[in-house]
């Protein structure tokens, strides 16, 4: 069980933004945070690795404290038996692919390693350097690395957003056979609602710093009065009275200027018929 209960305020683009966290969560649960830019969600990330420290609260993993304001306890990143993976793979450069893993592993099961490299598809790589490598595996490398030492919390900042799609639903469903495998309890950050749907056994929708909904993907998406579609996109172009959203692998134009947005926002477009042009878009 992981039990959070804290407080910590952010400089934001629009002012202090005060987040307040306090939820449990169970162990091998895969849970995603969910919401917009700025909300606080890799913030909560960097909280839990110990590399950002709460104004106050606490944080306690299986009984043992990890940070605790009146406490005084502040546990090192090292201490805290935490896998974290984010976007720029960081790996040892000089090392192979093997080594890398070994050098996380410490004093582990050997027999681990080959089991990751198996599960990752990268057994025949193993004796490779990382410049010699693709995005999508190197990224398997990190996703390796982080979990061959069995963490008690695997941390996922968007892993997977800058690969393309082909590599990134296969990343998915390692990361499925992973979760498994290992039954670590993992903690997503992600804005792919395809990606959450297919990897999170819970969700907390994250708004301002609070959670503003708790529940599984279909509750959170699935139980929406409007009967239409729902993508998400972002906005790469904006007309005189239309913008361009890239949904996908397609641009779309909606001609909607209820709201101000700006270029590489986020939003949610809705619509109740098949007809793209009738349709509402709404922040994420």
């Amino acid at each position: 069980m992981i039990e959070l209960n804290f407080e910590k305020t952010l400089q934001g683009s629009n002012g202090k933004l005060l987040l307040q966290i306090s939820e449990k969560i169970e162990n091998r649960t895969f849970l995603t945070l969910f919401g917009e830019s700025g909300s606080g969600k890799s913030t909560i990330l960097n909280i839990l690795a110990g590399i950002s420290k709460p104004d106050k609260g606490e944080i306690i993993v299986d009984g043992q404290i990890w940070f605790s304001s009146k406490q005084k306890i502040d546990l090192p990143p090292q201490k805290r038996n935490i896998g974290f993976v984010f976007q720029d793979y960081s790996l040892f450069p000089n090392m192979s692919i093997e080594e890398n893993l070994l050098y996380a592993l410490g004093r582990g099961d050997k027999s681990d390693v080959e089991k990751i490299l198996k599960i990752t598809e990268l057994s025949d790589l193993k004796n490779v350097k990382p410049k010699n490598l693709s995005g999508g595996q190197k990224q398997r490398v990190a996703l390796a690395r982080a979990v061959v030492r069995k963490p008690k919390l695997l941390l996922l900042d968007e892993p997977l957003s800058a690969l393309d799609f082909v590599m990134r639903k296969k990343l998915q469903d390692e990361l499925i056979l992973i979760h498994k495998e290992f039954g670590v309890t993992t903690i997503l950050v992600s804005h792919d609602i395809s990606e959450i749907y297919k990897l999170a056994t819970d969700i907390l929708q994250i708004q301002n710093g609070k959670v503003i909904k708790r529940g599984s993907p279909s509750e959170i998406f699935g139980k929406s009065k409007n009967k239409g579609l729902k993508f998400i996109g972002e906005i790469v172009e904006i007309l005189e009275d239309s913008y361009l959203i890239l949904v996908g692998h397609e641009i779309i134009e909606i001609h909607n200027m209820q709201n101000s947005y700006s270029v590489g926002d986020q939003v949610t477009i809705s619509t109740n018929t098949f007809l793209l042009g009738d349709c509402k878009i709404s922040n994420i």
